[in-house]
């Protein structure tokens, strides 16, 4: 009777198993040890496809950077849209991947995907009319506003505990217990009216700029 095959091992299959730790599990507590194991392989075995823990991580955020929608960057949208609807992506995969956004908050460095987007972003703009500079400048700013959105819930911080805000001490946060059971529907709209507000000044700027292209 034929012994059952292992799965092979590839690099695809490391990246997965390794981001579908740090989404269980956090950064800390991903090794190569443990990824082995949940593999099915031995340590040694990683190293034909990656040479430290660190080139794990760097591949599972770029797998992240992967999963952004770009398409809004050439399918025509004018250039304020498209930031929109990048940025609603761009968030919307880091939500999904909440642990892995220090890695990703370092900068692409040399990781395909995310040189991808941020070539797509300076492309676009600068191809709307903004400067160089300030194509720069604005994919440096949506980037901060985007990861910051990510790295913790502002409604989420608050505990579901009326005791915790003494209105002696708090005397304005009498409803803040109530925060928390309206988590995801805060942050959201949270997000919206920044990302809204980011992008009226911008549109401000860019009429400056055109009035003085």
């Amino acid at each position: 009777m034929a012994r059952p095959r292992k799965p092979l091992l590839s690099y695809d299959r490391i990246v997965e198993t390794a981001r579908e730790l740090v989404d269980a599990e956090g950064l800390a507590a991903l090794s190569t040890r443990l990824l082995a194991a949940e593999l099915g392989v031995s340590g040694p075995s990683l190293y034909n496809h990656f040479r430290t823990k660190d080139e794990i991580l760097e591949a599972v955020a770029d797998s992240v950077s992967a999963q952004v929608d770009l398409s809004m960057f050439e399918d025509g949208r004018d250039w304020r849209t498209a930031l929109h609807d990048w940025a609603v992506s761009y968030r919307a995969a880091l939500r999904d991947h909440p642990n892995i956004v220090p890695v990703l908050a370092r900068g692409p460095g040399r990781r395909p995907a995310g040189l991808r987007l941020a070539d797509a972003v300076y492309g676009a703009m600068v191809a709307a009319g903004w400067p160089p500079a300030q194509a720069t400048s604005i994919g440096a700013l949506m980037r901060y506003f985007i990861m910051g959105s990510a790295l913790g819930s502002f409604a989420g911080g608050f505990v579901d505990d009326a005791s915790a805000y003494d209105p002696a001490d708090y005397p304005h946060l009498g409803q803040a217990h109530l925060l928390a059971e309206q988590q995801e529907k805060i942050d959201e709209r949270a997000f919206e009216t920044g990302l809204t507000a980011l992008l009226d000044g911008l549109a401000l700027q860019y009429e400056q700029v055109r009035r003085t292209a």
